[in-house]
This record gives structure tokens, sequence and C-alpha cells, in this order.
């Protein structure tokens, strides 16, 4: 009883009333046309489930109406588009013959119900039978007065039961189709893999730009030099400028700007990378072979990231120390290779422990959404990074 009474006093109760009795009008306009063949809408309804829009139609309706409180969670369990196979077209079909005779059913309650109870207070009224009544029966005037209220309570219960009702059906046979759901999937999937992509683009851009000031802003002060301090204070403002235009581009991207975000750097740009690491300290020995600019755009982009994130390594765990750098293309492939020596008391885990840090994992799952491999590990008494990319990245 108290969760009929609370029914009673939501708002959805009486959208969902209004959804029950709208498709009564076209009941009314065809009996005002064919009196004899009140099941006549029945079959007019068919021709217009047929056509594609009508799924869409009664999507939105059944979206604002029936489930009005969840429309800013999706559409509410329900498919907004239009029919697209033969098999929604035939749902629609039978959703809208179940809710004409729901509506049948329930506008005949909403009209006789509040009848009854009037012809029931005018018998209390007048002692007695009145005239064009309605009732089975004429009651007692003393219990006319106590039944006066049933009708309405009854039509209250049929307007909820109903309600409930014709929404289950909707969800039913208005969902979405198997075939929606896979799409929604794949959609859901894109996205979770783009903001992936966004969170390892951070990383990597932002984490690069921090390591090379945090060791440049070291080894100015351990030195003493104004003139290295200049350099240093010079090598910092133009690897933060560049990690604010990475930021600014990936900004873009996450409002979803009319403006086209800026390309991503490709390894055509390698050079900006290898003069940031010499302007931290290191020294770099860089051998570039092959036309780096006329890589395909995954491979490239991709490429440019492993290497990064391959220098911010080197400078985060062992400091300005010799970097040897060799990038080139082997028959099918691209090779990157990056090594550097162990300084006294660093570990054999750069990246993280075991070599599984976060940095290095990204390393791994940018090769591996091109179909290529990445080996990292002790080499030679050093540290040593080797990706193996694919020319023709994988789809």
């Amino acid at each position: 009883m108290q969760r009929l009474f609370r029914a009673a006093l939501r708002p959805v109760t009486y959208s969902r009333w209004v959804h029950l009795c709208v498709p009564v009008l076209m009941l009314a306009v065809w009996m005002f046309i064919d009196r004899e063949t009140p099941w006549m809408p029945l079959l007019l309804v068919i021709p217009l489930a047929l056509l594609p829009w009508m799924r869409l139609a009664e999507g939105h309706q059944a979206r604002f109406l029936l489930a009005p409180h969840d429309r800013d969670n999706g559409a509410g369990g329900f498919s907004i588009v239009a029919s697209r196979r033969w098999g929604d077209r035939w749902r629609t079909l039978l959703w809208l013959e179940i809710r004409l005779v729901l509506s049948a059913v329930t506008v005949c309650a909403s009209v006789v119900l509040p009848v009854s109870t009037v012809d029931l207070v005018r018998v209390a009224a007048a002692g007695g039978p009145v005239d064009d009544s309605i009732l089975p029966f004429t009651p007692p005037t003393w219990a006319a007065w106590l039944l006066a209220p049933v009708p309405l309570v009854l039509l209250i219960v049929i307007v909820i039961l109903f309600g409930e009702l014709v929404t289950s059906i909707a969800r039913l046979l208005l969902g979405p189709s198997s075939a929606e759901r896979l799409t929604a999937l794949e959609a859901r999937t894109e996205q979770l893999l783009e903001r992936t992509r966004i969170a390892r683009e951070l990383h990597d851009s932002i984490g690069h730009a921090l390591t090379v000031a945090v060791v440049q802003a070291g080894a100015a002060r351990a030195a003493g030099d104004p003139e290295f301090t200049d350099r240093a204070l010079r090598a910092i403002e133009e690897t933060g400028r560049a990690a604010l235009e990475d930021l600014e581009r990936v900004l873009l991207v996450l409002r979803e700007s009319g403006q086209r975000p800026s390309q991503r750097p490709t390894l055509a740009e390698a050079e900006r990378l290898l003069a940031s690491a010499r302007a931290s300290g290191s020294s770099v020995d860089a051998e570039l072979a092959g036309p780096l600019e006329k890589l395909t755009g995954p491979v490239a982009q991709e490429g440019y990231r492993i290497l990064q994130e391959a220098l911010t390594n080197v400078l985060r765990h062992c400091g300005p120390v010799p970097v040897r750098v060799r990038i080139g293309m082997v028959a099918d492939r691209l090779d990157l290779e990056v090594t550097n020596p162990l300084p006294d008391g660093t570990s054999l885990t750069i990246g993280g422990s075991g070599g599984s840090g976060s940095g290095l994992r990204g390393i791994r799952e940018r090769a591996a959404l091109l179909g290529g491999q990445v080996d990292t590990g002790p080499h030679g008494g050093g540290w040593r990074v080797h990706a193996r990319l694919p020319l023709q990245p994988i789809r």
C-alpha cells in the first residue's frame, strides 16, 4: 500500500498516463468516420509501423513520457534511431498494436470510473436512483457515500499498473537491437581507447618536459656557472613551450572544439628531442638513417613518443649520461634503439621494478598497437630500449 501511495505521487505516473491516452486520438478519428469498424485502426498502423522513422518517433515518445527521469542517462533503455532492419520494423508493429489495445482500455477506464464516482455522489445526494446512471445497481445512500472514492482509487491503480506494464513492453520492443548494442559497444570502446591514448600522450609529453626541467635545474645549481645556467634556462623554456603546445592540442580534442588541433609530432622532429637531451647535459650520439619524413602517420607519431619516453627514462633514472640513438628503416620495418650506460649504484630496472614501470609499459603498448615489438633491459653493461615497428601497421 505504501508503495502504491508513493507511485501515485510520482510525476512519471501521470506522464505515462498521457502516453497511454495519446493513441486513442486515432481511434476517436476513425470512430467519427466509421463507428461500425472500431478495429480498423489495428490494421491502419501496419503500414505506419513499416516506415523507418516510426521507430524513431516512438522511441522519443517513450523516452520523454515513460522514463523522463532517465533522460540524463542516455535514452532510458529505448532506441532513438530509425528502423534499419525488418526485425526492427516487426517489433515496432507489435509495439503499436499493443499500445493501441492498452490505450483503449486505459481511456475507457479514465472515462467510466470518474463517471461512476459522480453517479455514486448523485445517488447519495438524492437518496435513491437517478436518471442516466451507468451504475449496474443502485446502492443504499450510506453505501453510495462509502463507495464514491473507490472508482477513483481503482483508476489510479490501473494507471500505475498499466504505466509499469507499457514501460516494460516499450523497453523490450523499442530497446536497442543486438546490432545497435554492438555499435554502441564499439563506440564506447573507441572512446575508452581515445582516453587512454590522450592519457599516454600527456604522460609522455609532460613527463618529458618536467624531467628535462628537473635535470637542467639541478645541473645549473651544481655548476654555479652563469653561462651554463643561461643555457639550462633556455632549454627549460624550449621544452616547456613544446609541452604546452602538446597540452593545448590535447585540450582542444577533449573540448571537441571546432578548431582543428595541430598535428601530433612525428619522427621527422626527432632532432627536437635529441637537442633537449643534449641541453640537459647528455652526450647524444645519434644516427638517423632513411627518409623518416616519409613514414606513415601512426608509425612516425608512435615512434616519436617511444623515443621521447626512452630519453625521458634515461634522464630520470641515470641523469645526463651519454646516450646512443639509432633510428633506421630495415626492409619492411622501422628500428629504433636507445642505449645508455648505467652509472655506479643505478639499479638495472630503469622504468620501474623489474622494468615494468608505466613508462616502459607505455612503450610496449604503443608498439603492440602497430603490431611491433619492444625489447627493454640490460645490454652490454648498460640499458637498451629496442623497438621494431612495421612500416605498414596492422589495422
